[in-house]
């Protein structure tokens, strides 16, 4: 498995967040959205312009810009396992 930001990711792709790169205000929002380490997510999708993205987590979907996308590290998953 290889770890990439989330703004990388492509359309169906899915892996598990190994890292929250940023503090302050920004990082205690995106954590409180439940992205936290050790979460699986999907990418569902993303907008005409790329931004935002769409994604899958904890069974719901959640919409992120990509500057805040910048800031969250996902270990890719294997095509084919199970998230």
């Amino acid at each position: 498995m290889s770890a990439i930001l989330l703004r990388a990711m492509q359309k169906d792709q899915s892996g598990t967040i190994t890292a929250v790169k940023v503090g302050g205000e920004l990082g205690r929002r995106i954590r409180e959205m439940g992205m936290v380490p050790g979460t699986r997510i999907t990418i569902m999708g993303r907008a005409p312009l790329f931004d935002p993205v769409a994604i899958r987590i904890m069974g719901g979907t959640l919409t992120l810009r990509n500057n805040e996308a910048d800031h969250i590290e996902v270990e890719i998953a294997n095509p084919g396992e199970n998230l």
